[in-house]
Order: structure tokens, then sequence, then C-alpha cells
């Protein structure tokens, strides 16, 4: 009887070893499935180009979700992501985390953008210098009609300070490039969680001036053209301004990867560059990089 139950014993042993690899086949499970996080300028359009992907590609699942270009970011230091989506560049103290980590940060352009400013329709200024919106978000300018408006006190609307755009916005606008300038906000800025809540807000008020993705502006608010300086021409934000470089409020677009990508990871990589997902960037009013 105990010689019956070691051979019986044997024979699983033997089968199990010949079966599947049950390591391999979590891991084929696991190469199937894109996770993506971060930038919620780039949300909509990760949505759209993720929606497209798995249509023609249904063997792959993708995951897109938003809460701001610095969660994307820490996401993908924690390994929690395959591709973390950014709408300004990765910061030297996150690479060194990420060296830290054990992580290799490879960036990837995917699309540009433009920030268009934006303000109420009723309100009857058209256009500011960078110089003028930089005075009005760090205070120096408090009123409308310092800048040729009505005698109405100017309400700032902001992202928070985890969302890229923040970040994009304060660097370039109101420290107007200057690496060495540590101007802030006003303290009494009002930041709001999403390009939507922007939206909301300078639609309702009339004393509110705020800034957004071009794609996320919908047509019943008025952007303001803008100069790079006083005396300069003014202009707004379109996908033939940012590609002649004329509107100064314009970056790119990023997304990340641990390394450089391979299998599903660089396909889904290589298509995001391809005509095809690239007009979907126009489509939703971003820029192609193609």
């Amino acid at each position: 009887m105990n010689r019956f139950v070691l051979l019986i014993s044997i024979l699983v042993l033997a089968l199990t070893s010949c079966g599947p690899d049950s390591s391999a086949t979590a891991s084929d499970s696991s190469a199937a499935y894109i996770q993506n996080k971060g930038s919620d300028t780039i949300v909509n359009l990760a949505l759209a180009w993720a929606e497209k992907y798995q249509a023609e590609h249904p063997e792959v699942r993708i995951s897109v979700t938003g809460g701001g270009s610095g969660t994307g970011i820490a996401s993908l230091l924690n390994k929690t992501v395959d591709i973390a989506n950014a709408s300004r560049q990765i910061k030297p103290e996150e690479v060194n985390q990420a060296k830290s980590n054990g992580v290799d940060p490879v960036e990837h352009i995917i699309a540009r953008d433009a920030i268009a400013v934006i303000v109420n329709p009723e309100n009857p200024v058209s256009q500011l210098t960078l110089k003028q919106i930089s005075d009005i978000y760090s205070g120096k300018i408090n009123n409308w009609s310092e800048v040729g408006g009505e005698n109405r006190p100017i309400v700032r609307l902001s992202r928070e300070t985890n969302s890229g755009t923040h970040v994009y916005f304060l660097e370039t606008v109101i420290r107007l490039g200057n690496s060495k300038d540590k101007t802030l906000f006003s303290m009494d800025t009002l930041l709001l969680p999403s390009s939507e809540g922007i939206v909301a807000e300078a639609r309702q008020n009339p004393n509110a001036i705020g800034y957004d993705g071009l794609g996320y502006v919908p047509k019943d608010l008025k952007m303001i053209a803008i100069a790079k300086e006083a005396g300069g021409a003014y202009v707004l934000p379109s996908i033939a301004t940012v590609n002649d470089k004329t509107y100064p409020i314009a970056r790119d677009l990023y997304m990340y990867t641990n390394g450089e990508p391979a299998g599903i990871v660089k396909q889904y990589l290589d298509w995001i560059l391809s005509a095809e997902a690239q007009k979907i960037v126009a489509d939703l009013g971003f820029v192609p990089v193609k």
C-alpha cells in the first residue's frame, strides 16, 4: 500500500512538472495589461487612445487614470504603473529618487499643448502680455481696471500643486522662465482639482481668470491673446501658433516608462506616434508631434 501511494505521488509530481508553468501563465496574463496613470491634461487623450487601441487589439487591456503629473511619476517611481503621463518634465529630485528605487525613467514626447488663459465672455479684456499675467497671478495686479477692464476685483483660478500644468504655469508664466525667480502664486488664488473645475468657475464668475490646456477650453469661454512682451504681437493659442512658435505658452506632453519599453508597452507607444493616433491628438485640440 505504501509503495502504491508513493507511485501515485511520483506520477502526480511528474504530471505537474510537465504541465504549464504557473509563473509563466501569470506573466503572460500581466503582459496583456498596461497600467497608465498621471496627468489630468493628458487623461482624456489617453482614454481616447486606449479605447481605439483596444478595439484594434482586443488581447490588450489598458487602464487609464488621472490624478496629476506628480501622482503619475510617483507611481512610476513606486513601480505600480507601466506608463506615467506627465504635462511637465520629470524633476531632477524625482530622477534621483527613481535611481534609488531601481527605476530608470525614460521620456517619450507624445503630443504638444498650448496653455490657454481664459476669462468669462462678459469680461471686456481680450489681450494681455506675459508680464501682466505674471503680475496678476503673483498679486501685483488685483483689479481688472489696471489692465484695461472694468473696476472689478480679479479672481485667480489655478490647478492644484500636484498638477504638471500648475508647475509649468508657475515656472513659465509667473516666473517668466527665470529659474532663479522664487515668485509664487498669490495666496488668495483659488486652487481647483481639475480642468473642468476651472472651466466651471470661469463660466459662472465674470471676475475670474484661469488657465487650461487648449483641448479643454469650451467655445463659450473667452481665450486671451497673449504677447511675449509689451509692444509685441498678441497671439491666440491654436495648433498653428504652437507649431510656428508664435504663441508663448506651449509645451510638450510626456509619457515616462521604467527603462526602454518592450513588448506590448513598446508596441502601444509606437502606435501612439503613428498617424492614426496623432490624428486623435488633433481631434481633441492638442498639437500632434508628427
